[in-house]
Formats: structure tokens, sequence, C-alpha cells
């Protein structure tokens, strides 16, 4: 089969069969779905996370970090992280665990080598977002991180078949660009019961146009992914081709403020939630 053939296949057996989960990915699963209960407790929350000790620590690392902790009060408990980041981004955070370890531990190592480069660019994508949202599109800041965290799903996903597929991975992902991350992704996102409005968002990066000036979610995710200096392993074309350009080559009057002023006042905002988004 050819890359397109294959992509397909993989495809059509998420929709049939759904995806089976190592059993860290199925806990987190089961925390982001109490998380969808409106009635949810943060003892309950609390509870259950404290079974997931990669979950857990990410949490108490979040809450320290500069965008939710600004005046350097340190905390180390569990509940009081929670409580000061909010069950919405908890939720986020569930996510994130299931999108990295989705691949598991046993692919080959040139996947789990793209994997640690993926993961590294959807941080730095997650915590751009939130910064967009926050101060140029004005939207919910939570939300375009959760867009962030799972915008690249699909190819952690593609990443753990690759051992069913030798060679799909190669040096060239342009099919892969061009339609494979969206053949595979739209089934994915359906199983994991992304909400929809993120899957808009991530329909509207698969596009890749972005408008402007910048107003919807999707445009918040999509100008994320253009100025992150961080690249994806799996949009690299043999041509060295890259759909980033940088905050240079995009610059934006925000009000008053220009977008490379915002970026640089947020600079430690930014670096500090990549940092503690990365597992």
């Amino acid at each position: 089969m050819d890359k397109a053939q294959v992509f397909s296949a993989i495809a059509a057996q998420i929709s049939e069969h759904g995806v089976v989960f190592p059993t860290s990915v199925r806990l987190a699963l089961r925390i982001r779905d109490m998380l969808a209960d409106p009635d949810c407790h943060i003892d309950a929350v609390a509870k259950l996370v404290q079974a997931e000790p990669v979950l857990s620590a990410r949490i108490v690392a979040l809450a320290n970090s500069v965008a939710y902790n600004p005046y350097g009060r340190e905390i180390d408990d569990l509940r009081s992280a929670i409580a000061r980041i909010g069950l919405a981004t908890v939720r986020t955070l569930a996510m994130a665990v299931v999108a990295r370890q989705m691949a598991g531990n046993s692919i080959p190592a040139d996947a789990s080598a793209l994997a640690e480069k993926l993961w590294a660019h959807s941080a730095h994508v997650a915590a751009l977002a939130r910064v967009l949202a926050r101060r140029v599109t004005r939207l919910d800041p939570e939300a375009a991180m959760f867009a962030g965290i799972v915008h690249e799903v699909a190819g952690f996903y593609l990443l753990s078949r690759s051992q069913d597929y030798p060679g799909i991975l190669g040096d060239d992902f342009a099919e892969w660009i061009e339609s494979g991350e969206r053949t595979i992704g739209e089934p994915l996102l359906r199983v994991l019961n992304v909400p929809e409005n993120i899957r808009a968002a991530v329909d509207t990066y698969w596009d890749g146009y972005l408008g402007m000036p910048p107003a919807t979610l999707g445009d918040t995710l999509l100008l994320a992914e253009e100025l992150c200096p961080v690249p994806s392993p799996l949009h690299v074309r043999v041509d060295g081709g890259s759909p980033s350009r940088g905050s240079a080559e995009i610059e934006l009057l925000i009000g008053e403020e220009l977008l490379t002023e915002i970026l640089e006042e947020s600079r430690r905002e930014v670096d500090s939630l990549s940092d503690a988004l990365r597992f």
C-alpha cells in the first residue's frame, strides 16, 4: 500500500473498532470523563488523579508556573494545585496524558525520538495558544490550550502504528501534511470525544488558512502554530519547506500593542507553561 492507502486503512480501523489504550491512558480518560460532569467535586477529582502520578506531577508543575502563579506562592499538594488551575485545566492535562502516551513505550527508537520532538512542539503551541487567546483574540485561554494539546494527536497515533506499516515514517511527510493528518485525525478526535469547538479549531489548523486579524479559536491555534519556534517533526518536507513563518513575518497591531511586543512581554509565561506541559 502507498501512504495514502495506509492513512485511509488506519482511519477505517479507528472508525470501526475504536482505539485500544494503555492502562495509564484509560485512567486519564476516566478523569477527563469525570470532569465533564458539572457536579464533579474537587475532592473526588483529587482522589482519582492521585492514582496517575504523571498527571499529578504536571498539575502541581502547572499550578506553580508563571501563568497560574504570577506572585511566586508555590504549593506542593494536589488539591490546592487543582483548586488553583481549575477543573477545566485539569481536563486539558488529562487529555495531554492521553496524547503524549498514545504512542506507548514499545515503539521503535526512530518513532520514539519523533514522539519526543512532537510533544515539545505540541507543548509550546499549547502555551502560545493560551497567551494569544488571552492577549490577542480575547477568547477562552483554557480552550485554546486544549486545542494546542490535541492539534497533532493524529501524529502520535501514527507513530504508535509505525511498526505495523514499515516505511510509513521516512524523511518526507508531504502526504501526511496534505491529507493524512486529517484522514486519521477526524475519526480519532471523534473517538476521543474531543468537544466540537476544539475539533473545529483543529480543522482550521488542517486547512492552514489564517484569518487576519485572527478572531476565532481556529485562528488562535493556527497563529500559535505559525509562531512556534519549536518545529513539528511531522511537518517536514524533502525540499526543507516548513509552514511556520515566525513573528517577524506576522506582525499585527493589537489595540495599541504590536504582536512582537506582546510575545516578548509573555515570553516567561510561555516558557514556563511549555516546560510544565512537557512529560
